[in-house]
This record gives structure tokens, sequence and C-alpha cells, in this order.
């Protein structure tokens, strides 16, 4: 049977409850063994029905599938890979009610959503408070981690998906607030607070000079620190010094990274426009807006920093692109109001 047919079946299947969907699943994945990437990306269309609208624990086995297809090579910014990401915050806030329920019934912890299965119990447990939402929040609860999966999947795959959310704030506080129960979780987090097509300002303390530099894809503080030596160091209008190795730089931008992998070492301190560090272990987004513009202040370093080579999300390729460079006389209005860095 075609990939779309089967496709169109198993969502017709998933949002009314049949219980044809457990026969057709295997189906599903079997065909999707021999599918190709433009097969896959045939049916997404009609998977993002599916998971827009089947209940949590059907729909979070379209959204594995979904995410298996895009790391198989279909269409990572399709109908379906948005469907996940959008169903996500849902479901989260799902899970999340049943979690205060359990907890504030019980006074321990809920069941573990990974290794424990949908009851009855839980059910009547989490009843008195959350009524005839009871059900719909167990079922979140379980089906969490299937769409984190995906999720995560997804937002590597798709910078478009990335830049185009929606209420990111309210995303990435409600997937926050989910980090306790599952650990996945934290890598979702941090992947909706990814910047793309983001401008920084960049000054060097004792050239007095600056860039302005677009970033995207950047997972941590790490990539941007080596990602902006790349950029800067041996330009014409950049900065002296040791340039990372090319096959260095690779592994940050969007090469795999050898066995190892290789350690490299720091060239700079950075910190912002208040003259706090910018730590490595944070993300681009931490970084203070200052006038419209993110403001990173390259120091010398103040120890020897080294870290082993290599993303943080290995399947998301960063960029990055000096626009402008500016000379000491276009900042003098910038300087007076970066302070010393504080140690």
């Amino acid at each position: 049977m075609a990939l779309n047919q089967l496709a169109d079946q198993i969502v017709r299947a998933a949002i009314v409850e049949d219980r044809s969907f457990g026969d057709l699943l295997p189906q599903l994945m079997e065909a999707s063994q021999t599918a190709s990437p433009a097969d896959m990306s045939a049916a997404m269309p009609r998977l993002a029905d599916g998971i827009a609208e089947a209940p949590p624990n059907l729909g979070g086995w379209l959204a594995v599938l979904t995410g298996a297809w895009i790391e198989n090579g279909a269409d990572a910014d399709s109908a379906a890979a948005r469907a996940v990401v959008e169903r996500i915050t849902e479901v989260t806030s799902g899970a999340l009610a049943f979690a205060n329920a359990w907890e504030e019934a019980t006074g321990g912890k809920p069941p573990d959503m990974q290794d424990e299965q949908p009851s009855q119990q839980a059910v009547d447990t989490v009843g008195p408070k959350l009524g005839d939402g009871a059900v719909g929040a167990m079922m979140a609860w379980f089906a969490l981690p299937q769409y984190v999966m995906a999720g995560c999947t997804v937002l590597q795959n798709s910078a478009s998906i990335r830049a185009g959310l929606t209420d990111r704030d309210f995303r990435a506080l409600t997937a926050g607030q989910a980090v306790q129960y599952l650990g996945q979780m934290d890598h979702y987090h941090a992947l909706l607070r990814v910047l793309d097509g983001e401008k920084l300002l960049v000054l060097d303390r004792a050239s007095r000079k600056g860039w302005t530099v677009t970033i995207g894809g950047i997972g941590d503080n790490f990539q941007l620190h080596v990602l902006l030596a790349g950029a800067l160091i041996g330009r014409p209008d950049g900065l002296t010094g040791d340039r990372p190795a090319p096959e260095i730089l690779a592994c940050f931008l969007n090469a795999d990274v050898p066995p190892g992998p290789p350690v490299i070492s720091s060239p700079w301190n950075l910190v912002d426009a208040h003259g706090e560090w910018i730590w490595n272990e944070g993300v681009p987004a931490d970084i203070p807006v200052v006038n419209g513009t993110r403001v990173v202040v390259i120091d010398p370093p103040s120890y020897e920093r080294t870290f082993p080579a290599g993303r943080r999300f290995p399947m998301m390729p960063a960029t990055i692109r000096v626009d402008a460079a500016h000379l000491p006389e276009d900042l003098d209005h910038w300087w007076p109001h970066i302070p010393p860095a504080k140690h």
C-alpha cells in the first residue's frame, strides 16, 4: 500500500480513536523503511492533521514518525514538522496539570512517564482536581516524551520553524517548568531559545574597533566564542591572533566531530555591555539587548579555557556572517557606556 494511503488511513483512525490505529502503525513504520525522502515529504501534510487533532497518546506516535522521516531526509520545514512544535506546548501544559494534581493528591512524585503506563488508578488520583480533564492530562503526561523527542529533531533541522515561532517566551517558560519531570525537555527548552538571523554588535576593547555580525543556529556560547574567532581573526579589518583551524571551525558549523574529539583553547574573554561575563555554558539569547542590539565585548582571556570541539546539537548547522566593520570613530557613542569587565 502506498505511503500516502497508509498515512491517510492512520490519521483518520487516530482522530476518531479507532482500534485500527494499532494495526496501521507497524505497517506505516515498515513502509517508511523503504520509502524515499520525496515519498515521505509528500505524505507529511496528512500527518500534520493527525498531530494537530488526535488525542496525545496517538498523536505522539505520529510526531515520532515525523521526526524519524526528517532524520531520513524528509522535508524538515513541512506542515507536520510545524504541527509537532505547535502541539508540544499544549501537551506540556496538560502534563504539568497532571503532575501538579498528582503531587497535590499524593504528596509524592508522579509516575515515571517513560517507564510506567496510563491507568485507571492515575485517572482516579487526579480526577478530584482535574474533573473531566483528568484523562486528557494523563494521556498528555505519558505522551510528552514522544512529542519532545520529535520536537528536538524538528528544531535542530529547521531554521525557518525556529525563526517563525510565536509566543516563544511562553513556550520556553512552559518547557522550562517540565524539565524537572523529563530530562530531554532541557534540550527542547534550549532549542526554543536558539536565535536565527540575530544581529550582534561585537566590540574589541583593545583596538576600539567593532563589527556587526549575524548569527543563526548556535546552541551555546562555546560555539559562539569559536565562531566569532573564526569570523574575526585574520580578516583584513579584523583582529590578530591564532585563528582556529578550518577543520575545527567546521565542527562548530556543520561537520561531524572526529574521534577524540579535538580540544581547543578560547582566545578571549567575552562580556556584555554591562561588564558581566558571557559564560560559555550559556546561550546567545542570554546576552542583554542594549538599544535594540545584543552587545558582545572582547577582552583578553582572564585564564586559559579549554573545551572539546563540537556542537551541543549535532544535527543543527550554525551560521555566522560579518555584515559590517566599524572604525573606532564610528563607535565613540558606545564606549562611554561600556564599563570594564566585572571580576
